[in-house]
């Protein structure tokens, strides 16, 4: 179904925007991470990232037209499909937009409208965003600026750690950062001071200690009056063989720049070979000051390994992340408020194996286990729909749409990207999506609702040597699978002993949804299209 792209509120004070430049045209295909447009607000030009995948069937703002807040921008859809109805949609609606209550944009820090009325001109108390759908509190990762230093419109203040991702933290206020609320390590909830930016000098006394955000926003906009900044643009153009553009995140420019690094000199990892921050830490050039520092690296690794005498006790504490704290508590309360079982089955893979080769031989194919038990999930799901189920107090909803979670170990802990509608992908298809949301998962670049609306879970420890292992319930599906590894060892066929190749499914159940006959039956039919794997492909 095609998607309405809004005009994005990229700014505070922001109530209207002009395309500068479109960077797609009608017709082109489009990747989640493209940058689709130029965007100019009320502070600076910025570019604007596509958040959805397909093809863009629609421009609702050209080049060097304005247009407010949440007007059509674009419509981004499959080719060909009809998007008469959303085009009369947008336009109808445009006139009541003035009648529609102003709906804030939770993914921007709420400064202009929480400040109490006795700030000093020009200064801005900024809050700590609310990044994501479920996120209550944020975790400073890192502050790219300190206290003293002169802040742009569109540098990197910080690094903050959500409940799902660490996300790069832009400044919307120019000026001079004049205080620090939360400490880089420390967590705070939503809405709580973040930072205080404003002209150099200025006495902010008492205003981080009596500011609350429940005072009204005065009725007049507050003057701004910023020590004078030079004015440079938010990012550096650097010429390349393309289109005379590098694309780099805003963290990777301004980390390039800090190190006087030539971004057109960094190959890009990201989405569409866009530079991220990793690219630019780890570009190695063949300046003399860089050199020295790479060999220099080793020295410093070791050095950073404590050294623990014989006979000594010797402990290490390590400040828990948002990400870890978040696990802790999720998990906690499924074991707790979920009763668990486990049912265990051991199916035969040889089958499974000589299927996997058969497909691997087709070009650019790339198929796992992981996919074929997978893709058998899906399709027992849609035998067993109680298994696809959710406890609520007052019901049991029954999904009859299957997304499925794939347990990802990330250097945090663990995420769970969801693979969507799997029961109508094919195998090849499940090995894409799998590795494209494994692959961001590992560099966090997951968008949060690719995180979100899973019906049912599965995690693989088989490529540890795992042979069987138990899972806690991914909360709110009321069943996850633990997949261990592929074991060669003998078994009976036929009567007679003979090397065969096994692999162990747990499935955990939520007692109060699954009982466990339902449990079993799934397992089975589980079991039959693994060693089956042609009856998957009907």
């Amino acid at each position: 179904m095609a998607t309405v792209i809004t005009m994005p509120r990229l700014s505070d004070t922001m109530t209207e925007g002009t395309v500068a430049t479109w960077l797609k045209k009608v017709g082109d295909t489009i990747k989640e991470g493209d940058i689709l447009a130029e965007i100019e607000t009320d502070k600076a030009t910025m570019e604007f990232e596509s958040f959805n995948s397909g093809v863009l069937l629609h421009i609702g703002i050209q080049e060097g037209q304005s247009a407010p807040v949440d007007s059509l921008l674009a419509i981004i859809g499959k080719e060909g499909e009809d998007i008469s109805s959303l085009i009369s949609n947008s336009s109808n609606s445009k006139s009541q937009d003035e009648k529609v209550e102003f709906k804030e944009d939770l993914t921007q820090p709420t400064t202009q409208n929480l400040q109490p009325t006795t700030l000093p001109a020009g200064v801005k108390v900024i809050t700590m965003p609310r990044l994501s759908d479920t996120m209550t509190t944020g975790t400073v990762a890192t502050w790219l600026k300190k206290v003293g230093d002169i802040v742009k419109e569109g540098d990197i203040l910080a690094e903050i750690e959500t409940d799902k991702a660490t996300m790069e933290f832009e400044s919307f206020n120019a000026g001079t950062l004049l205080f620090i609320g939360i400490k880089e390590g420390e967590s705070a909830p939503v809405d709580s001071i973040l930072a205080i930016i404003g002209p150099a000098g200025t006495d902010i006394t008492g205003i981080a200690e009596n500011y609350s955000k429940d005072v009204a926003a005065p009725a007049v906009a507050i003057t701004e009056t910023v020590a004078p900044v030079a004015q440079t643009p938010t990012y550096q153009e650097t010429t390349t063989s393309d289109n005379g553009r590098v694309f780099a995140s805003p963290l990777a420019r301004q980390i390039a720049k800090d190190k006087g690094i030539n971004l057109s000199q960094v190959k890009g990892s990201g989405e569409n070979g866009r530079i991220i921050k990793n690219d630019v830490e780890n570009f190695t050039a063949s300046a003399p000051v860089v050199t020295s520092q790479t060999t220099s690296q080793p020295e410093t690794q070791a050095a950073a390994k404590p050294f623990v005498p014989a006979g000594e006790v010797v402990t290490e504490e390590i400040k828990n992340s948002q990400m870890r704290k978040i696990i802790a508590k999720r998990l906690a309360e499924s074991l707790f408020t979920a009763p668990h079982y486990n049912l265990t089955i051991e199916v035969s893979m040889d089958e499974a194996m000589k299927s996997r080769a058969m497909i691997n031989a087709v070009p650019d194919t790339k198929v796992s286990f992981n996919d074929m038990v997978i893709k058998a999930c899906a399709m027992a799901l849609k035998k067993h729909p109680k298994i696809n189920s959710q406890w609520k107090e007052d019901a049991i909803t029954i999904n009859h749409h299957v997304n499925i979670g794939v347990a990802v170990a990330v250097e945090d802990g663990l995420v769970v990207p969801v693979l969507r509608f799997t029961d109508a992908m094919s195998l090849s298809q499940i090995g894409a999506g799998i590795r494209d949301l494994a692959g961001r998962a590992k560099t966090k670049k997951l968008l949060p609702n690719e995180m979100e609306g899973s019906t049912f879970t599965v995690s693989n420890l088989g490529m540890f040597g795992i042979v069987e292992f138990n899972s806690i319930i991914n909360q709110p599906n009321s069943a996850i699978l633990s997949v261990g590894a592929i074991i060669e060892k003998p078994v009976v066929k036929n009567g007679q002993i003979v090397v065969g190749n096994t692999m162990m499914l747990s499935l955990a159940c939520d007692h109060r949804t699954i009982d466990g006959a339902t449990g079993a039956q799934f397992l089975q039919t589980l079991k039959m299209f693994i060693e089956n794997p042609v009856t998957m492909l009907a």
